[in-house]
């Protein structure tokens, strides 16, 4: 029964990146930590950076799903509020004026 259940498992899979074997659910997983753009998927996992064929594909499921930071940004909070991330490392250009 157990190897009815792997088998299920892998048959279950879609790949996104064949180059690193990253599949549609490991980018989900990426995107519901704070991942929001293919950039950050790469940066997580590393799909997307070799042959880039699956950047469009990573754009379309990363389109399908909430963002956090996109989120907060439609509420009018700032998209770091909630990192700890102290001032002196935000950019000059992005802080707020006082």
């Amino acid at each position: 029964m157990a190897w009815l259940q792997r088998t299920l498992r892998e048959v279950n899979r879609v790949y996104v990146c064949s180059c690193f074997g990253i599949t549609e659910t490991q980018v989900r997983e990426h995107a519901a930590a704070g991942a929001c753009t293919p950039r950050q998927i790469a940066s997580a996992s590393k799909a997307g950076t070799d042959c880039g064929s699956c950047v469009r594909r990573i754009q379309s499921l990363l389109g399908r799903g909430g963002c956090p930071r996109r989120e907060l940004l439609d509420q009018g909070a700032p998209a770091l509020a909630e990192f700890d991330v102290p001032e002196s490392a935000v950019p000059p250009a992005l802080r707020k004026a006082a």
